[in-house]
């Protein structure tokens, strides 16, 4: 499947804004931000992260992931990694993951590449293991509701 990644153009926001259905999802894809989430939100999260990057399938936006940690010879923690609910199950996530593995390897020159999955999102529990990530630390949060949740905290660790 052809896929291509860019930089995130402003053009792309009102698409992967359409991405997100449902509160639980948004949570999930941008825990601080408020339902429905709105250009804005995006935007300014963009604004404070660093390489905000699409997947492109079909000539698309089909994804999208950026860092909210980046270190130069650090550590490089991905976020915001969302996928289009029309496409997903197609591998797609799992190739923006390692585009942004390559990125914190080949740019920042990053020591390790972290990210965070809450429990309920089983999609990605499912998926991050796969990729290579191993767990490392479970933190409490709570959901918009306030109820408990866990952050599980993931280690990209390809041996």
């Amino acid at each position: 499947m052809a896929v291509t990644f860019r930089p995130v153009d402003t053009t792309d926001i009102s698409r992967i804004c359409s991405f997100v259905r449902h509160p639980q999802e948004l949570f999930f894809f941008f825990p601080a931000a408020t339902w429905p989430l709105n250009h804005q939100q995006l935007r300014d999260s963009i604004a404070q992260r660093s390489d905000s990057t699409v997947i492109e399938h079909e000539g698309q936006v089909a994804g999208f992931a950026n860092f909210y940690r980046w270190e130069s010879g650090g550590t490089c923690t991905i976020g915001n990694v969302i996928v289009d609910p029309h496409v997903r199950g197609m591998g797609l996530g799992a190739q923006l993951i390692g585009r942004m593995i390559e990125i914190a390897y080949g740019k920042h020159q990053a020591r390790e590449v972290t990210l965070s999955c809450f429990n309920d999102n089983v999609a990605g529990l499912l998926l991050y293991p796969k990729l290579g990530f191993v767990p490392f630390a479970i933190e409490e949060r709570k959901n918009k509701e306030q109820q408990r949740v866990a952050l599980i905290h993931l280690r990209y660790s390809p041996h």
